[in-house]
């Protein structure tokens, strides 16, 4: 525990049903697992439909991202999410599968870690070894973010003007930067 707060991005998704809910039930029901766990969620996106990504990999998703206020570290923050992830009935078996919840850290404050020159690497990854290879660090802000209109979309809901702090893009231009195409494909439910 850091003491102090500190502004975190997070992303939800679901395409599975838990426990006889739907994903969008899941998601609702995981925001509220993070706060019986002393997160402050300050700001919820609306709900979207996405496709499933990658295409054809299983049903579409329920997509959504919170703005939390929390004292974790971002490894204490990750921590959690996999804690409600598991509570969830997520079993990380597949990359890029169908899950029953995903949270992921998306951004913690100016962070980037673990630093610069690991994140560009990371970051600059050729989307064939992105399937493959799955980083043994945390490395923030997410280093696909900026390829992500189901990330995206539902984040300029609630922090459009967040600075991605290695990439100097907003949340607002990261998303504009991305084909229409992609951005009408994440529709609000």
């Amino acid at each position: 525990m850091t003491g102090f707060r500190s502004v975190c991005l997070i992303a939800l998704g679901s395409n599975l049903p838990f426990d006889g809910k739907d994903p969008q039930s899941t998601l609702t029901e995981a925001l509220q697992e993070l706060s019986r766990h002393g997160e402050m969620i300050r700001a919820t996106s609306r709900f979207f439909e996405t496709p499933c990504f990658p295409e054809g990999a299983g049903p579409d998703y329920v997509n959504a991202a919170a703005v939390l206020e929390t004292t974790r570290d971002p490894r204490g923050v990750l921590a959690l999410l996999h804690e409600v992830e598991a509570r969830f009935g997520r079993a990380r078996e597949q990359r890029w599968g169908m899950r029953t919840l995903d949270l992921d850290l998306i951004g913690y404050g100016d962070e980037v870690l673990p630093d610069r020159d690991t994140w560009a690497r990371w970051h600059d990854l050729p989307p064939e070894s992105q399937v493959r290879q799955a980083p043994d660090a945390l490395i923030l802000p997410h280093p696909r973010v900026q390829d992500r209109a189901f990330v995206l979309v539902p984040l300029a809901d609630i922090a459009r003007d967040w600075i991605h702090p290695a990439l100097q893009r907003s949340v607002a231009q990261m998303c504009m930067d991305l084909p229409q195409a992609d951005r009408d494909a994440v529709r609000p439910i």
